[in-house]
């Protein structure tokens, strides 16, 4: 980013020299959910408390309910990490050892172990998704309905049951709730795709029709010149090829905006030209953690970042981190403070004007370990 570029920000956006969070408030504290949910815990350490099974029985279902609540919050914190539309493996993982820690402490609670299974239910439906939260609201069901019926009715195991049967229901209405969410948010990414693809169409349009018009009067010209004034032929002939350059350049700049309109894409792009150039490109987090309406604007916003990086930065490393509602591109060049002027700063203040259009911030400051970053946040 040159001073220039800089200093169209001041209008738009804030600008910032200490390092900030690239993290977002739900990532941040968003864990404070899984603990206070911890609170439901308290049936099976009733239970627990209460239970007159062997002390070895006893001492391992301690141990396991201590690791379900370190499994379950753990999960839960990086299911937020990887965003709902994939599954990361590590939480992926964990689901089987919430199981089998519940299990594990049966032996010196029964049915009490049932306690655990809102917990399971939740998980799946949340972290797990698609089919696990199906299996699991199904297997929930069936596995309470049982017990209730093999104790008869018991009252002490009715509320579990209750417990499960609204939680299985709660949790399908969320999920479809969140999934049609989800569906109408890609639909609006890509109607605005669409609008965007005709917004360059027309644009290239305009600047092919403008060069070749120019280029075909200057032609004309040079041809009536090549007798009577050589030089001034050739100045329009020399005019004619670099307007041709340009309309070249706009024309490969502008299809390949098209070409990565996706942030995975251009992630892809971006990573291939900085390392053409010689410099390092290091990525922290997922694309996924971006909404598909983020992504589009990211997109944009990474592409210009890698020009400004590539064309000022003087940098020997470029590095991009992604968390949920958040981009931050870092370089180690020479910084805002110390560029040359360029001569234009269209880049920055487009930039500008596609973040707040998104209503997202940018943020464009000194990077922790010098250097510029680049902060688009929601």
């Amino acid at each position: 980013m040159s001073t220039t570029d800089a200093d169209a920000t001041s209008a738009g956006s804030p600008v910032e020299s200490p390092e900030p969070d690239a993290r977002g408030p739900w990532e941040r504290f968003g864990w404070l959910m899984a603990v206070i949910w911890m609170i439901f815990l308290i049936y099976p350490i009733i239970a627990l408390v209460a239970s007159t099974a062997p002390l070895a029985w006893r001492v391992v279902a301690w141990a396991a309910l201590a690791a379900f609540a370190l499994a379950y919050i753990t999960g839960f914190v990086l299911g937020m990490r990887s965003g709902w539309g994939r599954v990361a493996r590590p939480v992926a993982v964990i689901f089987p050892l919430l199981i089998l820690f519940a299990a594990a402490t049966s032996p010196a609670i029964g049915w009490s172990a049932l306690g655990f299974l809102p917990f399971v239910m939740s998980y799946a439906s949340y972290g797990m998704r698609g089919w696990w939260h199906w299996a699991t609201s199904i297997a929930s069901v069936v596995i309470v309905t049982a017990v209730l019926i093999g104790f008869g009715g018991h009252p002490a195991v009715l509320p579990i049951f209750v417990i499960v049967i609204i939680l299985a229901v709660v949790n399908t209405i969320n999920v479809w709730l969140i999934s049609r969410s989800i569906r109408s948010e890609q639909l609006r990414v890509d109607l605005a795709t669409s609008h965007e693809r005709e917004t360059i169409s027309r644009d290239v349009h305009d600047l092919i029709g403008h060069s070749l018009t120019v280029v075909k009067l200057k032609a004309e010209l040079a041809a009536k010149l090549v007798d009577r004034d050589p030089e001034r032929a050739k100045r329009e002939l020399a005019e004619i090829a670099e307007l041709t350059g340009e309309a070249i350049t706009g024309v490969r700049s502008t299809v390949t905006g098209l070409r990565a309109s996706g942030l995975a894409e251009q992630l892809a792009a971006s990573k291939a030209a900085v390392e053409m150039a010689g410099l390092e490109f290091e990525v922290e987090g997922a694309v996924d953690a971006m909404s598909p309406a983020q992504s589009l604007t990211a997109s944009w916003i990474l592409r210009e970042a890698t020009t400004n990086i590539l064309r000022h930065a003087q940098a020997s490393k470029a590095q991009v981190a992604f968390a949920p509602g958040t981009v931050v591109i870092d370089d180690d060049g020479v910084g805002i403070g110390d560029r040359p002027p360029s001569p234009s700063s269209n880049g920055m203040r487009g930039m500008v004007e596609r973040a707040s259009a998104a209503g997202a911030t940018l943020t464009v400051g000194e990077a922790p370990h010098g250097g510029t970053r680049v902060q688009l946040q929601w």
